[in-house]
């Protein structure tokens, strides 16, 4: 059973730094495309980042900048590195899998498989 676990999340104050980690179980991941989402409240589910495994990565407009993806293939794991918070960021934060192997993927349809999620607030 394949499984994504994210954890790292937390409060923060803006101008604050957290990182978050995704381990995935299951089956390996180290060919296919990786990315976060998040979704605030009241509002859709959006793309924040993802990686392809040769390290080719992208973000949105917004987070570009401030926020890294990174990834440890040898531990199935994918971290996002988020630097500069801003209390716009405050969101539930997703890990996602996609069975994307020569692309980025920026669309939830993309990702086959998805963690749980992990809360993210940063105050003002």
């Amino acid at each position: 059973q394949v499984q994504l676990a994210e954890s790292g999340g937390g409060l923060v104050q803006a101008g604050g730094s957290l990182r978050l980690s995704c381990a995935a179980s299951g089956r390996t991941f180290a060919s296919n495309c990786m990315g976060w989402f998040r979704q605030a409240p009241g509002k859709e589910r959006e793309f924040v980042s993802a990686m392809m495994s040769d390290g080719i990565t992208d973000s949105a407009d917004s987070v570009k900048g401030r926020f890294t993806i990174s990834r440890d293939n040898a531990k199935n794991t994918v971290y996002l590195q988020m630097n500069s918070l801003k209390p716009e960021d405050t969101a539930v934060y997703y890990c996602a899998a996609s069975g994307l192997a020569f692309r980025l993927g920026y669309y939830q349809y993309e990702y086959d498989y998805w963690g749980q999620g992990t809360q993210v607030t940063v105050s003002s």
